[in-house]
């Protein structure tokens, strides 16, 4: 039993959304996705960090949920700013029910764990001085409250964060996450959004005792990176 992450896979099997224009690192993903999980086991967890599939509805997304279901394991999925189908967490948990997807599981305004480890997240927001703004300040707190609600829930077991916004990269910084990561005292953030040549300013390695990784699907070559055992 292992914990991996991955994020930004893109689906589209119902549709026709070409990821060509973020370059050659996505020929083919459909097949390196599948070979990236095939190692993995049934009782392993991968949580999937945002960006998952390009339907606009739960109905338009269905073939790419089945896709996701088959994969090894146990899957968490995370709100990413593409995720247009995303509904209500009792919405979205009758949808899979209905639907006999029962390896797919919602991280948002909650906590979920893995053994004592516990796994909070949420989609985060980038707030940056050309996109600056009442709504844009509303979403980025409101982003912030559920991040603290996930952190909260967890108690003092130590703590793993899922985002799919960075909430540091060169040249930017997310001041009310990093507060929360710090003040909660999160050992790891693993997030994705950064695709192609925005990869070189991704930040991977440790600031202010928290660790940082980018684990976007095509950084990865679309193999889950294993973060726990």
């Amino acid at each position: 039993m292992a914990l991996y992450a991955i994020g930004d896979l893109h689906l589209s099997l119902n549709s026709d959304k070409s990821m060509d224009i973020f370059g050659d690192g996505w020929h083919d993903y459909i097949r390196r996705i599948r070979e990236g999980f095939a190692p993995l086991h049934g009782d392993d967890v991968t949580v999937l960090c945002g960006d998952l599939s390009w339907g606009m509805s739960l109905e338009e997304s269905l073939e790419d949920f089945r896709f996701l279901n088959a994969l090894p394991g146990k899957k968490i999925l995370l709100k990413g700013n593409h995720d247009y189908w995303w509904n209500t967490a009792a919405k979205m948990k009758r949808f899979f029910a209905e639907n006999g997807l029962d390896t797919l599981e919602i991280l948002h305004n909650n906590c979920l764990f893995y053994g004592d480890i516990a796994l909070c997240g949420t989609r985060g927001w980038f707030y940056e001085l050309d996109n600056a703004g009442t709504h844009n300040e509303k979403m980025l707190l409101r982003e912030a409250g559920r991040l603290e609600t996930s952190l909260k829930e967890a108690g003092d077991r130590e703590k793993l964060c899922f985002l799919h916004y960075p909430p540091i990269y060169q040249g930017y910084e997310c001041p009310e996450i990093l507060r929360l990561l710090k003040e909660y005292g999160v050992k790891a953030c693993y997030y994705g959004h950064l695709h192609g040549a925005s990869h070189r300013r991704a930040i991977e390695g440790t600031r202010s005792g928290t660790l940082f990784s980018l684990v976007a699907g095509d950084f990865l070559g679309f193999v889950p990176k294993k973060i726990w055992e």
